[in-house]
């Protein structure tokens, strides 16, 4: 049998393949796995051998985010990424995948437990119904 972790791994596999394949069907040129919503989270960054950084987020999707620094990391740096949901903490190893002088990064979440991920997913379903509402 499998356990839980596994299981979340499974079913993301299948939501990402379904999500391909309805955006190639529309010739959607939207690539992302997950779609992204607009917030603005606390969010605290760890590189070793650097001072930690504290910014926002920009955009936010369960594999990935967009901070806003003026002082941007290099892509391909690993970083440890705390973000603050309604006075919990989700902890994600990252690396950063896009860089804009002045204005930000982009991280894609490497790795992440299966609770701090249940935390940014209800989180996220949260704001989309609000958003909706």
């Amino acid at each position: 049998m499998l356990n839980g972790s596994l299981r979340c791994q499974w079913s993301e596999v299948f939501e990402y393949l379904s999500l391909a394949m309805n955006a190639k069907a529309t010739n959607d040129p939207e690539r992302r796995r997950y779609p992204r919503i607009k917030t603005k989270l606390p969010v605290e960054l760890r590189c070793a051998g650097k001072a930690q950084m504290r910014t926002a987020t920009d955009e936010i999707s369960l594999c990935g985010c967009y901070i806003e620094t003026m002082f941007t990391i290099e892509i391909g740096t690993k970083v440890e990424l705390v973000l603050s949901l309604n006075q919990e903490k989700v902890i994600a190893e990252a690396v950063v995948v896009t860089k804009t002088p002045q204005v930000g990064n982009g991280i894609d979440f490497v790795e992440m437990d299966a609770d701090s991920r249940l935390k940014l997913r209800e989180y996220i379903a949260e704001c989309d119904r609000q958003a909706e509402g």
